[in-house]
């Protein structure tokens, strides 16, 4: 009778080309909840009643990278390192793009119909940039202060949805590149801290005194918020934390929560020069490690706080509570309300929850949960002739004369000091 074979020992590791996923699921209840409470600080902030809000814009990016990059990674483990690139971007535009571009399109409407001569003018001119996702780099190159002068663009807050797109399309393919062969996670990771750092020092180098827009709004300068959310989904960061343990992720967040809570209560983008010289960076690493051990640990304390249904449902609508709010803050202007302060801001805030729920259940839904009229063919149909919708309104809505109300000051002078030639006649007019 033959002796049986025994199998051979080693103590080499098995050779492996895919990338360990941080985690297998797409839902993680806090997280949905930390993307409300961003939404919410965003809200308030623009209706002048929390001055630390505007870091909900930072938490957004945190978020995406970590999410994206997390739902990337796993899908190089199932494709043996490989990303479907085409598939990637076809499912990002399917959860951005209808959305986005019925917000534009109404609110063309909505400007045309209520909204004072220079705001619709300015609409028209940033509508194209916005539907290309440039407007971020738009507003750069016209000197638009976003501190300073938000209040004249309706389509103003967009600028932030143009750096995540932006993202979306770079990002993929440096994993894509990164993620083949052996330690690709490693290299990710790599990747992500050395893109992080360049982009800290891009933001500290261009720093300006006197306005900040150029590094607020600029994709290289806040491109370290997405990268350090990506880093924190990376394979060795996840194993990192795993090891720590619940208990530790349990305390780590209880103080990450306390520490951005304390800084968005104290915050004054503004006034704070020093939210360019590091101040934003260390937020969003605050963010991202407060992410990362929700999670690890999702039923923690912390995470049960963030997960309470009432946080989670604003994080379900918050995409489209974030296109809506601003053009509806701008057009129920006190002037238009009759009303200021908290009374103003409960109208204001009910129109946008409103107008988000419905844009969700109408536009949202049914296209990402695939209704039979948002399918293959009749899906990219319906997207076309809304694009062209939107192209045509933005065609026939006719450009106001913003000058027209302008002190003529060829009045404050006797018309025989002027020449003959009918100046006298016509007023000035805005450039």
């Amino acid at each position: 009778m033959p002796t049986p074979t025994k199998p051979v020992r080693t103590h080499r590791r098995p050779r492996t080309t895919t990338v360990p996923a941080p985690s297998g699921k797409r839902h993680i209840a806090p997280l949905n909840g930390l993307r409300g409470l961003a939404v919410l600080g965003v809200l308030f902030f623009h209706a002048g009643h929390f001055s630390g809000g505007f870091l909900g814009v930072d938490l957004f990016f945190v978020l995406s990278g970590f999410l994206i990059t997390g739902l990337l990674l796993k899908e190089t483990q199932a494709r043996n390192g490989r990303i479907d690139l085409l598939a990637f971007w076809g499912r990002r535009a399917r959860r951005l793009l209808p959305a986005l571009t019925v917000t534009i399109a109404g609110t063309l409407l909505l400007a045309w119909a209520l909204g004072p001569p220079p705001l619709l003018r300015y609409a028209l001119d940033d509508a194209p940039w916005v539907t290309a996702n440039l407007a971020n780099w738009h507003f750069i190159a016209d000197q638009v202060g976003y501190w300073n002068a938000a209040d004249t663009r309706i389509f103003g807050h967009l600028w932030s949805i143009a750096v995540e797109e932006q993202f979306y399309l770079l990002w993929p393919l440096a994993i894509g590149l990164l993620a083949r062969g052996r330690n690709g996670g490693r290299r990710i990771a790599v990747m992500a801290a050395a893109g992080a750092a360049v982009s800290l020092v891009l933001m500290i180098v261009f720093t300006a005194p006197v306005d900040t827009t150029r590094v607020y709004e600029g994709t290289d300068t806040r491109a370290f918020s997405l990268l350090l959310g990506s880093l924190t989904a990376t394979p060795p960061v996840s194993r990192l934390l795993a090891r720590a343990g619940e208990r530790s992720a349990a305390w780590g967040s209880l103080a990450l929560a306390c520490g951005i809570g304390a800084y968005w209560a104290l915050s004054d983008g503004q006034k704070d020069l020093s939210l360019f010289q590091g101040g934003l960076f260390l937020h969003a690493l605050a963010a991202a490690l407060l992410i990362a051990c929700l999670a690890q640990a999702p039923r923690t304390p912390v995470g049960r706080v963030f997960a309470t249904p009432t946080l989670r449902w604003f994080g379900l609508i918050s995409y489209s509570l974030y296109l809506w709010h601003w053009p509806i803050y701008l057009l129920l202007s006190e002037e238009r309300l009759s009303m200021t302060g908290w009374s103003r801001t409960a109208v204001i805030l009910a129109a946008s929850i409103a107008a988000a729920w419905l844009s969700k259940v109408l536009i949202e839904d049914p296209i990402r949960f695939r209704a039979r009229w948002a399918k293959n063919r009749t899906g990219a149909a319906a997207l076309l002739a809304a694009l062209a919708v939107l192209a045509a309104l933005w065609a026939l809505i006719p450009e106001p004369q913003t000058g027209a109300d302008t002190v003529d000051i060829t009045q404050l002078v006797s018309d025989s000091a002027l020449p003959d030639t009918g100046a006298a006649k016509r007023p000035l007019t805005n450039p």
